[in-house]
């Protein structure tokens, strides 16, 4: 006869299928140890088969709302990353080499920058809705402190910056140079003045800023200036604060068209181991054809040629054809041309009826128009009393629609040292830098609208919105295979510098599917952060425990996205 000798849970594998769960019972008979089957669990869900299997070990069991209660929960998965991120960045030392109170807060504020971008007020408000506060500790702190730790960082600035160039600029290395500019709210800084708004926003005072990169766009300085100021006049200190400052002798500036023009390429040539990339103006390049400088014939074999000009003494010039550009043109222009049309045609409806006579108010509204569409040049207007004629300028238009698609290199640079491809490919890295811009004014970091009215406040928040595009910049390189970028970095030094960028095939698979190899979702920067955020911080006690009884936190178990993501901050290298 046999006896029990105990119940167990027994998994059975279904190849192609889920495993088969049975309850058993073992027992003997005689000598020989038999099994039995009680019941099929496959329809229970693994939680549930886990208490089966732990009532058979003879766990004691109880609902979990008796074992303990949650007290609070606060987003932590995404102030987590940025703090790893800090981490292998050494951003503390950067800052200053002893703990203080003022170097956790701006550590805390520029967590908070790249988090949720607000007001010094508003941000000490907020951060206690994450785990921010406490991991930063900075729970106590009000607006006051935060003002404070402003102006502590602003003091150290050039200590940040010079430590900065030391990490990410070599002796002969490009450094690349950008100005943009920020409305600001008020009227009370001496910074802010009105100037060439490259937000749009005609009529309002802004500040301009200039940003110093290494070759990646990789952030290394940044200099505030007024609103009024030309970007030329900002280039020269630029490069004197990499020679004196850095420590930098010998070194390649990179800047627009409109950063370095001829007198600041004469004060150039006057200083010992420094090189410059730039472009020439259209009208220049006007006038390089017009003197037989550069023949546009030559452009049918080839995209790019590389030549020298008696204007442009010690110097090497780079032209290029792009096609797709110059098509792009032509259809804007073209664009601009019928838009004009239609408006003077209006007012030559308006002259013929009678509606509009004095020649004064005729060149008035005309002028209005051609202005408003920026192509002036290229009609003639014939106004008379109570009389209105206009007609394209066909060899003007004929003249400029040569010129679609071609721009021209210029540099102090020798062949030996650069490739004319590099130039070029050098040339447009300045993009990096215009992406950056974009990035602290408009995606993530919204360092506008500027409300702080001392020079110096505005100062230390443009600072400080720099210090939060750093870590973001390494956040985004580390990540980049889950997010929408190409991670085949390495094939742009070796494409045609002419012809439009392009993503890889494997980047352009993986935008048009929106999703990774393995099936999940592509990411943008924002929407990562966001499902890392679902990262909770539990804070846990005894069930109608007294206010003072002990607590613990449980934090949630990333999932296999967020893990990788966490994974990959561990390779950020300086």
């Amino acid at each position: 006869m046999g006896y029990d000798v105990g119940m167990h849970i027994h998994i059975v594998p279904n190849r192609g299928a889920a495993p088969t769960v049975l309850l058993r019972e073992s027992y003997r008979e005689g000598a020989k140890v038999r099994k039995r089957t009680l019941a099929n669990l496959s329809s229970l869900s693994a939680t549930q088969v886990e208490g089966v299997r732990a009532a058979l070990r003879g766990d004691a069991w109880q609902p979990v709302a008796q074992s303990f209660e949650i007290i609070a929960s606060l987003p932590h998965g995404h102030v987590h990353a940025i703090e790893l991120a800090m981490q292998r960045l050494d951003l503390a030392a950067l800052l200053g080499s002893k703990p203080s109170r003022e170097r956790d807060l701006v550590l805390a504020m520029i967590a908070a920058r790249i988090v949720t971008p607000h007001t010094k007020l508003a941000t000490t408000r907020w951060w206690h809705t994450t785990t921010l506060a406490q991991d930063f500790g900075v729970g106590t702190a009000s607006e006051d402190d935060a003002y404070a730790a402003m102006d502590w960082l602003l003091a150290r600035q050039d200590a940040i910056q010079k430590k900065l160039a030391t990490r990410h600029l070599r002796e002969g290395g490009l450094v690349l140079y950008d100005l943009s500019s920020s409305y600001f709210e008020g009227t009370t800084c001496p910074l802010a003045k009105l100037g060439y708004s490259r937000d749009g926003r005609k009529g309002m005072l802004q500040v301009n800023y200039g940003l110093l990169t290494d070759v990646r766009g990789c952030p290394v300085a940044v200099a505030v200036h007024e609103g009024n100021v030309a970007d030329s006049a900002t280039f020269l200190p630029e490069v004197t604060r990499v020679r004196e400052q850095f420590g930098i002798e010998q070194l390649v500036m990179v800047g627009d068209r409109g950063m370095i023009g001829h007198a600041t390429i004469g004060t150039l040539r006057d200083m010992a181991g420094i090189g410059w990339i730039t472009a020439l103006k259209n009208a220049s390049i006007r006038t390089l054809v017009e003197q037989g400088q550069l023949q546009l014939d030559l452009f049918d074999e080839r995209n790019l040629m590389a030549f020298t000009a008696p204007d442009y003494p010690g110097e090497r010039l780079v032209a290029c054809r792009n096609p797709q550009l110059a098509k792009l043109r032509a259809i804007k222009r073209e664009e601009l041309l019928l838009a004009t049309e239609k408006s003077l045609q209006a007012i030559k409806d308006r002259v013929a009826a009678g509606r509009l006579g004095k020649a004064a108010a005729i060149g008035l509204a005309a002028g209005k128009v051609v202005n408003r569409y920026k192509v002036a040049k290229h009609f003639e207007l014939i106004i008379g009393e109570h009389s209105f004629v206009f007609e394209r300028k066909h060899d003007a238009i004929a003249a400029e629609a040569a010129l679609d698609g071609i721009y021209i290199i210029r540099t102090s640079l020798e062949a030996q040292r650069m490739e004319a491809a590099d130039c070029v490919r050098n040339y447009k890295a300045l993009a990096n830098v215009e992406r950056a811009f974009r990035s602290l004014k408009t995606v993530d970091l919204k360092i506008r609208p500027i409300h702080h009215r001392t020079a110096d406040r505005v100062r230390a928040h443009i600072l400080l919105c720099m210090l939060a595009y750093y870590v973001e910049w390494h956040l985004r390189e580390a990540w980049r295979e889950l997010l929408f970028a190409d991670t085949e970095q390495a094939a742009k030094a070796t494409r045609d510098p002419v012809a439009p960028a392009r993503r890889s095939p494997a980047a352009l698979d993986k935008v048009a599917r929106r999703t990774l190899d393995d099936g999940s979702p592509a990411h943008s920067f924002a929407t990562l952060m966001a499902e890392l955020s679902t990262i909770v911080r539990n804070t846990c006690r005894t069930p109608n425990a007294e206010p003072e009884a002990p607590t613990f936190d449980i934090t949630t178990t990333p999932n296999s996205k967020q893990r990788r993501a966490l994974e990959l901050i561990q390779q950020i290298r300086l």
